[in-house]
């Protein structure tokens, strides 16, 4: 049988299940971690509790780390997490992966810089490489900003291209998307990475290995900074909770995080 039509079943029959669990209920549903994953889960909580009345999802955020412990601790019903799960935490959660996300790599719109290849960004946020000019681009030093410790997309940064290189000390650390991006925008020099979702005319994201990160690469495979979006949980969720699951896996919950960049979940 075709993948494509056994991952149809296998929807299909996560959404029966779901489903046969019962609709939602007056119990909030609470749902922490990534901040990544924190704008496009808000976004979901909202247009459920207008398409279900009665419903409540409390969405913060926190870090993929942070939302990793307050599910396995009962802190929350939901934990979001920005990268794939360690055989370790697999032992622990029951992930679900609730869409794709290219990881962008960003700069201001006056670099003239267009296209970097892995090993040229791994020599940028090593440190190995400091100037522009190293990387074809015009003589002044590169200033990288990265994710804070226990960041998802600084894990996923680091598998996906540092692989093993510790990422310098002289990366100027910031704790959300919105905050990297605020620093690119103000700075020509900076360059950084976030959520492809995320990102819009105010700055730019730069094609890697001569692959530019869009909906259709990150769908084709043929872009190869791509991590899972996760919503994970510790046994088995609450009715209410299962409802709120079965909304974000629905044609309807993944067609808004199409919408608002993201590549639904396969």
């Amino acid at each position: 049988m075709p993948r494509s039509r056994l991952h149809a079943l296998g929807v299909a029959a996560t959404l029966a299940w779901l489903s046969a669990c019962g609709g939602p209920a007056s119990r909030p549903v609470s749902v922490l971690g990534s901040t990544s994953i924190q704008p496009f889960a808000d976004l979901l909580a909202e247009q459920y509790e207008k398409d279900q009345p009665g419903a409540f999802v409390e969405v913060q955020g926190g870090g993929s780390t942070a939302g990793l412990q307050a599910a396995e601790n009962g802190l929350a019903d939901l934990g979001m997490c920005s990268r794939a799960l360690t055989p370790a935490e697999a032992r622990i959660f029951i992930p679900l992966t609730i869409a794709r996300d290219g990881l962008a790599i960003v700069v201001n719109r006056h670099n003239p810089i267009h296209n970097l290849s892995l090993p040229q960004l791994r020599g940028i946020f090593s440190g190995t490489l400091s100037n522009w000019s190293d990387v074809g681009g015009k003589a002044g030093p590169i200033r990288p900003i990265s994710r804070e410790e226990g960041s998802g997309t600084r894990e996923s940064f680091a598998r996906l291209v540092m692989q093993g290189s510790s990422i310098s000390r002289r990366a100027l650390t910031q704790e959300s998307n919105g905050s990297v991006k605020a620093l690119v925008l103000g700075d020509p020099s900076a360059i950084g990475y976030m959520s492809l979702g995320l990102v819009n005319d105010e700055i730019r994201a730069l094609q890697v290995d001569g692959i530019a990160p869009t909906h259709a690469t990150v769908l084709a495979g043929t872009y190869r900074l791509v991590r899972p979006l996760l919503f994970v949980t510790k046994g088995a969720p609450s009715p209410p909770t299962r409802a709120f699951i079965a909304y974000v896996l629905s044609d309807r919950g993944q067609h808004l995080l199409e919408i608002e960049g993201l590549v639904r979940a396969r």
